[in-house]
């Protein structure tokens, strides 16, 4: 299972909006055949591994990171390809938590009369699909916050300056962040103070030809979040290709829409847009990851509202001092209301830091 894992996560950049999954197929103690999804509308990694395997499949064990699909989609049932073969044994990782499949695929193969056996590496399993999974049982995609900060928790000089806090590897660690995603987030002031085109670049990746290949073929959706449409249409995120555009009212949908965009109404309170109507939206339309890369005013009402998931902060070794812009925008008056957080890994990036937190609650 773990090498099926290793398998699965080959397509981390590519296989959205559908899970990433990877197959191991073992006859007489050795590995027959292996396969991993590439791209939705392509063969399953059931698919690919039975291929490699043929005849040898036959009284064989599967080894799945998820449940083998059982209803017919853009491609044919994964559960009826392995039953077809004649496997012996199957075992997954986890259930699917699609409700189109869920248990429907191992109830299949048991009335086939094969051995089922569910729960091996469950948890790396979901991890590595956590945003897949929280679009099914919540019709909500996974929201990762991206943020880049000094040693004193500042992200930009008081000017708005912030190019570059943090160093190369850092930057190439938020590329493929990127690339990874569903969609890529950000707000208006991103957009005019840093001339932001939030794209994924392939030079700084730094992953292998063939992985660059698959992550610059399905780019991210860009979503600018812009109550009142302060941004013009000749900046260069808007000349990067098309986005999506979030506002409160789309009475200028005309323009947009003439100029390669989509305008999206999401009204709020006060006038501004409603980010949990607007996470919805985006997963109905198959978003699994959301990465926001933002200021202190979007990124803090993506905290202050409770959407975050997990935050990606980069730190660098220096001072920005105390008129510089703080990491958040989050009053908050007593230590009883401190947000507390759950720090899942902490690494070098370079000669910079990398933290991966999660709200505690």
């Amino acid at each position: 299972m773990a090498r099926a894992l290793e398998l699965a996560r080959q397509g981390l950049y590519s296989t959205h909006p559908n899970p990433r999954v990877g197959c191991v197929i073992v006859a007489a103690g050795r590995i027959v055949g292996e396969g991993w999804h590439v791209r939705a509308g392509e063969p399953h990694a059931e698919v690919h591994a039975l291929r490699q395997a043929g005849e040898t499949a036959r009284g064989a064990t599967a080894y799945v990171t998820l449940e083998p699909c059982s209803h017919h989609g853009r491609t044919p049932p994964c559960a009826e390809a392995l039953v077809a073969a004649g496997v012996g044994r199957v075992v997954a990782a986890m259930q699917d938590p699609n409700p189109q499949v869920s248990g429907r695929g191992l109830a299949r193969l048991r009335q086939a009369g094969i051995e089922v056996e569910v729960g091996v590496l469950e948890a790396e399993a979901r991890a590595l699909n956590a945003g897949f999974v929280k679009r099914m049982e919540h019709g909500l995609p996974l929201v990762r916050v991206k943020l880049a900060m000094s040693l004193d928790g500042r992200t930009a000089m008081a000017s708005g300056e912030s190019q570059w806090i943090t160093g190369a590897p850092a930057r190439a660690a938020v590329q493929r962040l990127r690339a990874r995603s569903s969609v890529v987030l950000t707000g208006a002031d991103t957009v005019l103070v840093d001339h932001a085109r939030l794209t994924v670049r392939g030079e700084e990746l730094g992953l292998a030809p063939e992985q660059v290949a698959l992550a610059l073929q399905r780019p991210p959706l860009r979503v600018l979040v812009d109550g009142r449409l302060r941004v013009p249409l000749d900046v260069p995120f808007f000349q990067a290709g098309p986005a999506l555009v979030a506002t409160v009212s789309a009475e200028r949908e005309v323009d947009y829409r003439a100029a390669g965009h989509e305008l999206l109404a999401v009204p709020g309170e006060d006038g501004r847009v409603d980010l949990p109507a607007l996470l919805a939206e985006l997963a109905a339309r198959g978003a699994n990851e959301v990465l926001v890369e933002a200021g202190p005013r979007l990124a803090g009402a993506f905290a202050r509202q409770g959407l975050v998931d997990e935050y990606r902060l980069f730190v660098a070794p220096k001072f920005l001092g105390s008129t510089a812009r703080p990491l958040l925008e989050l009053p908050l008056e007593r230590m009883a209301e401190a947000r507390e957080l759950k720090i899942r890994d902490i690494r070098a990036v370079g000669e910079d830091w990398q933290i991966v937190a999660v709200p505690a609650t």
